[in-house]
């Protein structure tokens, strides 16, 4: 994506939208846009930020080339002053957002948009489309992380992607949730993570026989030699060989550094447990036993409760579709408009469903973790100007049950602004860090969770709540509304 121009990359309705704030030049006052989420994916217990550094990319080369204008002027949807202005486009506004890696819940801000409305507008779909597919894809890599308990994950699934994109940017994404590594070779060079990889049933067809398949393989690749020992018998052929070969290696003084076997078909609880002891008795008790074979989180969580022998996994297809969850569901809402002394008017939509309606006005999030454990207690929406005190009580509210009341004590808590200036004026001020240093950060926030979030099942609610006096802001312009 870096260099590449996706100023198109959006829906019509965006650019019909344009044109009609250029031509009712009043109407092009700047505004407030957040893009939010309303429910965790994959019915878990929170979600991370992913995609920040493309969405950048895609900023820094917004502009609208010849053929682009030529393309819309064929539409003959759009006039000339329009396509001229066009010609001359670029983003003057300010983006804040979550940085990548960062845990994210329901209903806040993971980006906010400031920017007169028809920038704002113009960049809404390529936004949604780079953050909701890259945080699905690292929530769903950081679950099943969790599911191993620390074995590592391989993603391996770009050969069932939704096409080249999808696989080249789930493979980062999945980095960033906790994987060790990627078979995608161009991630790989893309973005400096680690490339792993053993070899395919085909491999061991194309040869005479088993053995001599392994054998060539290992004499290759002795400090990576994982064996795929499920083509023919895998307790009868495949370990025994794999074994032999194991053994000539040793007797001629060939160190194996990084070696075992695959498994991809059949009971792998079973079958792990009998290679283990197969390996060991023939004194390999550090082969690695990988396993593959359309594994998820839930399948991982339920092998290792079986006492399945397997250290390593490959996932695929589940993990890089999101198969279970296939999309992440940000959308992209007004919440202010400026007035001409400079002042943002709070805006709110309105929905027959409660979780619909927006949170108005220009806003920032805090992080409340306590003190004596560093876990999250809860976040905090707020008004963007207040201030809190951690050495004064707070008093917490849930704002779907107002009634729902926790009082922190002086003292026994932390606050951490989420929001961080990205854009400013135009400009990037951001520094993206690298792919491997975000999944630090990921795994460093994961662990401010508590188990009870983190479980794959009927997780526990971190709580979002809302400042009294955003609170307030919202409870006015629905009365506003309702007397309408």
């Amino acid at each position: 994506m870096a260099g590449q121009n996706l100023t198109l990359l959006t829906d019509l309705y965006e650019l019909t939208m344009m044109q009609g704030y250029f031509k009712n030049k009043a109407q092009n006052e700047t505004v407030i846009f957040d893009a939010f989420y309303r429910s965790n994916p994959q019915g878990g217990g929170y979600a991370i930020s992913a995609g920040l550094e493309q969405v950048i990319e895609y900023i820094n080369n917004l502009h609208f080339s010849r053929e682009d204008i030529s393309y819309l002027s064929g539409l003959r949807l759009f006039e000339k002053d329009f396509l001229e202005y066009l010609e001359s486009f670029h983003f003057s506004g300010d983006i804040y957002a979550i940085p990548e890696g960062n845990l994210m819940f329901p209903r806040e801000p993971m980006v906010k948009v400031i920017a007169p409305i028809m920038e704002a507008q113009l960049i809404e779909t390529a936004i949604l489309n780079i953050i909701n597919h890259q945080s699905l894809i690292a929530t769903k890599a950081s679950r099943v992380c969790y599911a191993a308990k620390g074995d590592g994950i391989m993603e391996f699934g770009l050969r069932r992607a939704q096409g080249p994109d999808a696989g080249l940017y789930g493979a980062r994404a999945a980095m960033i949730g906790g994987c060790v590594g990627t078979s995608n070779v161009l991630a790989g060079q893309l973005f400096d993570v680690p490339v792993k990889g053993t070899h395919a049933h085909s491999w061991i067809m194309s040869f005479p026989d088993e053995y001599t398949a392994f054998k060539t393989y290992a004499r290759m690749y002795p400090s990576a030699c994982i064996l795929l020992v499920d083509t023919y018998d895998t307790l009868k052929s495949g370990v025994p060989n794999a074994i032999k070969v194991f053994q000539e290696m040793q007797e001629e003084g060939i160190p194996l550094t990084f070696y075992g076997i695959r498994l991809d078909s059949g009971d792998l609880a079973y079958l792990s447990k009998k290679a283990r002891k197969m390996l060991d008795e023939a004194g390999f008790t550090d082969a690695i036993i990988s396993a593959s074979n359309d594994l998820d989180e839930f399948l991982i969580d339920s092998l290792k409760a079986q006492g399945a022998a397997i250290t390593s996994w490959g996932v695929g297809t589940h993990l890089i579709t999101s198969k279970d969850c296939p999309s992440f569901g940000g959308v992209y809402k007004l919440a202010a408009i400026m007035d001409i002394n400079g002042n943002f008017i709070p805006k709110i939509k309105l929905s027959e469903n409660s979780e619909k309606i927006t949170n108005p006005g220009n806003k920032t999030i805090y992080r409340i973790y306590e003190k004596n454990t560093g876990k999250v207690k809860a976040d905090l929406i707020c008004l963007v100007g207040e201030t809190f005190d951690e050495n004064q009580p707070l008093l917490l509210f849930d704002p779907l049950e107002p009634w729902k009341k926790t009082k922190l004590a002086a003292g026994s808590f932390y606050l951490k602004e989420l929001l961080v200036p990205v854009f400013l004026k135009g400009k990037c001020v951001y520094h993206s860090p690298s792919v491997m240093e975000i999944r630090q950060i990921c795994q460093n926030e994961l662990n401010t969770l508590w188990d009870e979030t983190r479980r794959l099942v009927n997780p526990h609610k971190v709580y979002v709540d809302l400042s009294a006096k955003l609170y307030d802001m919202k409870i006015t312009l629905l009365d506003q509304m309702g007397e309408r």
